[in-house]
């Protein structure tokens, strides 16, 4: 039986989990909390180093809990220098976000386009995209995250308090986690190809005509514009459309493609 070690056992290491146990892996979780199977942070070499165990498969999802420029170099730069340290036998896949585009002119972007992130954490993830892509390992690049009792845009809706960025123009990319583990899933068998590198995102939509989709299904006035502060996102003030054609040539088929069937896929209540 294929083991994996699922670095980071949270909102989408919980759906890797199912998936790979209901293909036949032998799971493992870790993280620094109680819940998973092994207890450890990721950013400390001596933890890492002292794990036990050996898997064919080790998948980097630990995330920062919105931790600023230190937290990114700590789990994401050092993690993976610790777990392909630690691990260097097996095969590893790093799940990093579409946010390393930094293109805000509406274009169309794949694994091809320039990746230049201009906040300092996303520079920090393509570093780290760089070092894993170096050892060796695979890159999967997701859009922004939704599911279950997630989806901060829907829940600003309902509590109005949602806001249009000017005329709503900006691109949105998007992805349920249950369907970005089918993509990992998907990755992890084609290891040995010559592709290292993968965007996982069910589609696109702009801002506008996402909150018209969700404003006309629950009878609801569009939310009002507001001119920009200049405030930069967390993840950057890009707009693109990401092609996820890499990955779909291979199978991989979204159970939620448009953003009204995810969002009610959310339960927010």
């Amino acid at each position: 039986m294929a083991k994996l070690l699922i670095a980071g056992y949270g909102f989408l290491g919980e759906a890797l989990a199912r998936e790979f146990s209901a293909a036949g892996w032998e799971i493992t979780t870790l993280s620094r909390s109680d819940e998973a199977n092994l207890r450890c942070d990721i950013s400390a070499a001596d933890q890492v180093s002292a794990l036990p165990g050996s898997y064919d498969l080790v998948i980097q999802c630990a995330a920062t809990g919105g931790g600023g420029e230190e937290g990114y170099r700590r789990v994401y730069l050092d993690g993976s220098k610790n777990l392909l340290g630690r691990f260097s036998d097996a095969e590893f896949i790093f799940v990093s976000s579409t946010s390393v585009y930094a293109q805000a002119d509406h274009s169309e972007v794949d694994e091809s386009s320039p990746a230049e992130p201009t906040t300092v954490t996303g520079k920090i993830l393509k570093q780290a995209e760089d070092q894993v892509l170096a050892s060796g390992g695979a890159v999967a690049r997701l859009s922004g995250l939704y599911g279950p009792a997630r989806c901060h845009i829907l829940k600003n809706l309902l509590a109005g308090k949602a806001k249009l960025d000017g005329q709503g123009d900006r691109v949105m990319n998007y992805v349920h986690r249950d369907d970005a583990a089918r993509a990992l899933s998907i990755i992890s068998k084609e290891m040995s190809g010559e592709s290292r590198l993968y965007n996982v995102s069910a589609g696109s939509v702009t801002q506008r005509d996402c909150y018209r989709q969700l404003a006309d299904h629950f009878s609801l006035p569009m939310p009002p514009s507001v001119e920009s502060d200049g405030t930069v996102r967390k993840r950057g003030n890009s707009s693109k459309y990401v092609s996820s054609a890499r990955i779909e040539a291979l199978g991989w088929k979204p159970a939620y493609p448009d953003f009204l069937s995810l969002a009610l896929a959310c339960e927010i209540a």
